[in-house]
């Protein structure tokens, strides 16, 4: 499908944005709610259950990311079956990024697997990067001066959830069927690969993480 519909699109120093449910379509993460009840699936896809929520939502955490009931989605699904995220994000994400790469002749550009989540204290639901491959996701700025001088100790910018939440923006939320964006980005680094060690943080290493925890 991407090699059809967006091939021709990508040109170097540009990222496409994939909606997460193409790669759960085509893994077939797919359960029929005759199979098992949503409580009972959330606890089996969970990496870490945090608790329950208002509206009886359960808090987890899966693929280091924090997700209401794992990232399960009951939209955009033909028969009504339970939508599970992708296996293995980042490896769909690289094989897919090895493919393009063959089909195009270049390597500089870069792929993002685009999710939507929920902010805390925030109405609405913006997108982010469940994975990434072909540009390095975080700028660091440590040691780099600040407007008047001084020298900059903890500053970095995450890039990629920046990219995921504009594509997501773009292809829209309920029936304007379109997965996939592309993104003009001449200011990133473009290399090959990706992983989740660059964007993500332990959760006992999080400012959050104890009060998660707790």
């Amino acid at each position: 499908f991407v090699l059809e519909h967006a091939a021709i699109a990508i040109k170097p120093k540009t990222i496409l944005a994939i909606t997460s449910k193409l790669f759960s379509l085509a893994e077939n993460r797919r359960i029929p709610r005759s199979e098992t009840s949503k409580r009972d699936l959330v606890h089996r896809e969970a990496d870490l259950v945090i608790g329950e929520t208002l509206h009886q939502v359960i808090l987890t955490v899966k693929h280091g990311l924090l997700f209401p009931t794992a990232g399960i989605d009951e939209s955009n699904s033909e028969n009504g079956d339970y939508l599970l995220l992708p296996t293995d994000p980042f490896g769909s994400l690289h094989s897919l990024h090895q493919a393009l790469s063959q089909e195009l002749g270049f390597k500089d550009f870069g792929l993002i697997m685009t999710d939507s989540r929920t902010q805390p204290l925030r109405a609405g639901v913006t997108g982010m990067a469940l994975a990434h491959s072909g540009f390095a996701p975080v700028r660091d700025f440590v040691g780099a001066p600040d407007l008047f001088g001084r020298t900059l100790k903890v500053t970095a910018t995450n890039d990629a959830d920046p990219l995921a939440a504009l594509a997501v923006m773009l292809m829209g939320e309920s029936n304007e069927s379109r997965p996939l964006a592309i993104i003009q980005a001449p200011f990133l680094q473009y290399r090959v690969g990706g992983s989740a060690s660059e964007i993500q943080i332990r959760i006992e290493d999080d400012l959050y993480g104890s009060q998660l925890l707790s």
